[in-house]
């Protein structure tokens, strides 16, 4: 009986373990899973990724595949989508733009009415194929401004391009190009240059850029990826710069 008594003891102490185990990672099976693919200025150091990613409760997972000096041709080109896909992401964000410009080298170099549209679509075919829901997402503007202290911006035909894929291709867009023209264009040059990480670096950004530009694509995404912002942490939970 004393035997009989051990192994029911011992039985139920191994399916309270089970459980248990099960328990714990019930949440992490159950994440969204979320994938950044760009350039630096998406990267977590330089760029709104990390600000991005804290905007989200802990049933999200994101990760950062972003890198800078890339271009959408050399980021594909090093075989980075690979790891994407293995994590099997339920969405993904995609900024280029900014590296595709004449002057990067034949390497780098994208023309916004072919090739950079080229890359995009297969960005999009490809994360389709395994059930993610692509998102793309213009260039952010530079932090140059014209004599008149208005943005002066030579993304618009990458920003312009990538919204005619998404338009094409039926895919969420969020027009950053524009909402981060119209909010430096209202806060002015000199307010715009606090975003700087150091003088004179009017492209990638410090804690406080990175938040103001984390909110813009919050703002800009809740439209078109309702399902996603669901997973918002409350306004009042928003990390201080």
């Amino acid at each position: 009986m004393k035997t009989q008594a051990k192994s029911i003891a011992y039985g139920s102490l191994l399916l309270s373990t089970v459980m248990a185990g099960h328990a714990a990672a019930a949440p992490e099976a159950a994440a969204v899973k979320v994938a950044l693919i760009g350039d630096s200025r998406v990267t977590d150091s330089a760029g709104w990724g990390k600000a991005f990613a804290d905007r989200f409760g802990p049933d999200v997972q994101v990760r950062n595949f972003a890198m800078g000096g890339r271009s959408s041709k050399s980021w594909y080109n090093e075989k980075r989508l690979p790891p994407v896909l293995a994590m099997k992401p339920d969405y993904a964000l995609i900024q280029f733009g900014h590296n595709d410009q004449p002057g990067k080298g034949p390497d780098r170099e994208t023309d916004p009415a072919t090739t950079y549209k080229d890359y995009l679509r297969l960005y999009v075919n490809e994360l389709r194929k395994i059930g993610c829901q692509p998102i793309l997402v213009s260039s952010v503007v530079r932090r140059t401004f014209g004599k008149d202290n208005r943005i002066d911006s030579s993304l618009t035909p990458y920003a312009e391009a990538a919204k005619e894929v998404a338009r094409d291709l039926n895919v969420p867009f969020v027009d950053l190009h524009d909402a981060s023209a119209a909010y430096h264009n209202r806060i002015g040059p000199e307010d715009s240059m606090s975003f700087n990480p150091k003088e004179g670096d009017r492209t990638h950004f410090n804690a406080t850029g990175a938040e103001a530009i984390a909110d813009l694509i919050v703002q800009n995404l809740k439209p078109v990826a309702q399902a996603l912002c669901a997973h918002l942490k409350p306004a009042s939970a928003k990390p201080k710069p």
